[in-house]
């Protein structure tokens, strides 16, 4: 059983109340025939306590803007979250700590700045399941309901570069840092929401780039988002 079904996507959702979230659901959406150059995007990472959004916390936000294929790193932010019970043994991995979250805002705080910045755009990740389920299940927790972005997953672009089903992959070769390394970009420090997130976004416009050589034609955004995740 895969993370989305854990939350019950397919389950039909209420409507937005008035907010960032229905401003998100109003938000003109680009057809899949638009230029990649003209299509505004949102390169998303987090660090929660698990990977289990029923029971794991959301503990921080990074967000990257990318216009006309181009990552504005001017734009990029951090958004610590305070989770409302202990950090534990994930500290270990992002090194957020109780002490170094105690100050941070709650959840209900910070949501509202994501969507605002998600709003308008198409949200990229790496391994963007994750990303989609723990934000449906922090809106529905705050919202009562859910809205369902355009995502674009750069791990999936890589297997479909790689011209290989999942199972023919030998293990490791999908993750971030070694897929970056294939398309010969720097090696970045992992496990720090904003600067995965700016990993993420680099790496993407390596992929667009690999993506138009091969198919010898500039990208629209249809040849690129993940139709399983997408609303």
């Amino acid at each position: 059983m895969g993370l989305r079904d854990l939350l019950g996507r397919r389950r039909p959702m209420p409507p937005p109340p008035e907010g960032p979230l229905a401003d998100l659901a109003a938000a003109p959406r680009p057809d899949r025939d638009t230029p990649l150059t003209e299509v505004q995007l949102l390169a998303v990472d987090l660090e929660t306590t698990g990977l289990d959004p029923r029971t794991d916390e959301l503990l921080s936000f990074g967000l990257v803007p990318l216009d006309a294929v181009e990552v504005r790193l001017a734009g990029a932010r951090h958004l610590p979250v305070r989770p409302r019970g202990d950090v534990g043994e994930s500290a270990v991995v992002h090194g957020l700590t109780d002490d170094t979250l105690a100050g941070a805002p709650l959840l209900d705080q910070v949501l509202p700045q994501v969507l605002e910045a998600l709003t308008g755009r198409v949200l990229v990740a790496h391994f963007a399941q994750v990303e989609t389920t723990f934000l449906q299940a922090a809106c529905r927790t705050v919202y009562g309901t859910w809205v369902p972005p355009q995502v674009v997953d750069t791990m999936e672009l890589q297997r479909r570069l790689l011209g290989a089903q999942f199972h023919e992959l030998r293990p490791g070769v999908l993750r971030l840092d070694e897929c970056r390394r294939q398309h010969h970009l720097p090696r970045y420090r992992a496990h720090s929401a904003v600067v995965d997130a700016i990993a993420c976004a680099e790496l993407f416009l390596a992929q667009v780039g690999a993506l138009e050589e091969r198919r010898g034609r500039p990208l629209v955004l249809g040849d690129v988002l993940d139709r399983k995740l997408s609303g």
